[in-house]
């Protein structure tokens, strides 16, 4: 069989730019990542709702003002996503090569930036938190979109980023109530990228190393676990909900560096 006539083969050097739709028979990824959709699906219409006023306990040990900016180390340590996701856009410029989900993933963390800054000049008003969802859930929507592009294929990728693109931000106005369907988004969907991290690359794929990504995203996590150990440990120098948009915002550098070389040069 020649390259033109594999399918597999003529998906991968068709550009993605291209924002073509295939209306083939689904390959075989393509049906287990539908499954677990589904299964993402039933957890956040039917699991047993999580209470949102019974979750939210901000408290921040950091509170120090700068410069007339309250919580002045968590508002401000929000320009690193301003600073990856401009940095990230720029290098998308011309490019068309690349998954869709890159630049809805940039323009998320854009919109984290402007979000979470938003949420932590108070944090003890919790209405504030559907601002900050709602950049996670676009940056979040990106990073799958690109992860199933990367690991399934174009238009798995696509149909990726519009369907969790949706339930994300649907489900960050849901938390103001009812935590579930954010905390399914949000678990269930780095669990599905670790799951796709985890397969071999598409041919044609551009490479994006998501393990670092997730890697990254891990290290956040503990980050915010640990906000008082971190700001004991470091004598009161910086808390670990600082260190967290810190290094949320480094996931975007596998990303950014796989976009590094020009596919022209």
């Amino acid at each position: 069989m020649s390259r033109a006539n594999d399918p597999i083969q003529a998906t991968a050097i068709i550009p993605l730019g291209s924002r073509r739709l295939w209306f083939g028979a689904p390959q075989a990824r393509e049906k287990y990542l539908t499954a677990a959709l589904i299964v993402l699906a039933v957890a956040a219409l039917f699991a047993p709702a999580l209470p949102a006023a019974a979750w939210h306990i901000p408290h921040f040990v950091d509170s120090r003002t700068w410069l007339g900016v309250p919580n002045a180390a968590d508002v401000l340590s929000n320009l690193a996503f301003l600073a990856m996701g401009v940095w990230g856009s720029e290098r998308l410029r011309g490019r068309l090569d690349v998954p869709l989900g890159a630049s809805w993933f940039f323009v998320g963390l854009i919109l984290t930036c402007l979000g979470s800054g938003f949420y932590h000049l108070d944090p003890d008003a919790p209405q504030r938190l559907v601002a900050d969802r709602l950049g996670m859930a676009v940056a979040f929507a990106g990073f799958l979109g690109i992860a199933a592009s990367e690991r399934v294929s174009v238009r798995a990728g696509e149909a990726v980023l519009v369907l969790m693109m949706i339930a994300g931000l649907l489900a960050a106005w849901v938390a103001r109530e009812n935590l579930t369907p954010w905390v399914v988004v949000q678990y269930g969907g780095i669990a599905l990228a670790v799951g796709l991290a985890l397969t071999r690359p598409r041919p044609g794929a551009l490479g994006v190393p998501l393990g670092g990504v997730i890697l990254f995203y891990a290290l956040a996590k503990l980050f915010e676990l640990g906000d008082v150990t971190v700001f004991e440990a470091t004598g009161h120098m910086v808390s670990g909900h600082t260190l967290k948009h810190l290094a949320a915002a480094l996931a975007a550098w596998p990303v950014i560096s796989s976009l590094w070389h020009d596919p022209q040069s």
